[in-house]
């Protein structure tokens, strides 16, 4: 097969991997900086070219999209799914998992297990909001954040209140949650590809830290997860249609409670806490799955 990688960083450990594993099955795949693809939108023959050169034909495409450059990287993606290239993850899963309250939504909509969020445009209803989720300590999130950047632990009301009003002073959008006191600044990576989970993490936050994100300086370990676990992680990423999702949740005292569904989870971490080819996982996926025309949306949306 032909596979082309929308990446920007042609070094990251995940995007080195998924070329080794590529390369080892006989594949032949090229790294594709996305913000260098540029589009010809046109009616009958959409195109794409890259460096001032025409794209030849790909059977898929991987899209590592980071989270600073979704809206033109969806654009990128779009087009290669209107060429009728097999999307390992398509554009409208990933937009859907970019925007944190629309994810929110879906996953409330399926009935699956969250936190209890809140989410007001009013400054003046910062009271209200704070209520609704139980009351301080609460955790306030920024809708573009990423890797726990944007994340912020109120732990009074009077502080909680401060960091609100300073964010939408600012015209910035922000989520409110509950705070899982319980978990214990540690959450669960599920890695799923296709309909299974294929690997999971415990991750734990730095001393005095409660995120648990990698970036920040957690650590992680492998861990077994519960039948209910598997089941909502495996549910999550089908709500997003996602094929391949990083499924991050809290073990709270009334079961498992999604924080994020992350369309292009990281490999190196689930890879040496597992100690399993996540990489190699996922070109058989694409080998069993990529055909042309099977791209369900084309693009659309």
């Amino acid at each position: 097969m032909k596979i082309a990688m929308l990446a920007r960083n042609a070094n990251l450990y995940s995007h080195q991997r998924l070329v080794e594993a590529a390369q080892a099955r006989g594949h032949e795949i090229d790294i594709l900086n996305t913000l260098r693809v540029t589009m010809n939108i046109t009616s009958h023959r959409p195109e794409a070219y890259y460096q001032g050169a025409k794209l030849g034909k790909y059977d898929a495409v991987i899209p590592r999209i980071g989270a600073s450059i979704t809206f033109y990287g969806l654009a990128v993606l779009r087009q290669f799914e209107m060429m009728n290239v097999w999307s390992l993850n398509e554009s409208v899963a990933i937009g859907r998992s970019r925007d944190k309250l629309r994810s929110l939504q879906i996953l409330a909509r399926k009935g699956l297990g969250l936190p209890v969020t809140a989410f007001a445009h009013d400054p003046r209803q910062t009271d209200e909001v704070i209520q609704m989720v139980g009351g301080a300590p609460v955790v306030i999130k920024l809708l573009e954040g990423t890797q726990g950047i944007g994340v912020v632990l109120g732990e009074t009301e009077k502080s909680a209140r401060s960091v609100i009003e300073a964010f939408r002073g600012a015209n910035v959008n922000i989520l409110v949650q509950e705070f899982i006191k319980e978990a214990n600044a540690t959450d669960i990576r599920c890695f799923v590809i296709g309909n299974r989970v294929v690997a999971s993490m415990q991750r734990k936050g730095a001393e005095g830290d409660f995120r648990s994100n990698l970036h920040r300086g957690g650590s992680a370990e492998a861990i077994k997860i519960t039948p209910e676990e598997r089941s909502t992680a495996v549910r999550a990423a089908r709500a997003m249609g996602l094929n391949v999702a990083g499924v991050d949740m809290l073990r709270s005292n009334h079961g498992p409670v999604i924080m994020e569904v992350n369309s292009s989870p990281g490999l190196e971490g689930i890879e040496k806490a597992s100690g399993k080819d996540i990489a190699g996982r996922i070109i058989e996926f694409i080998e069993e799955n990529a055909s042309v025309g099977k791209t369900k949306t084309k693009g659309k949306g």
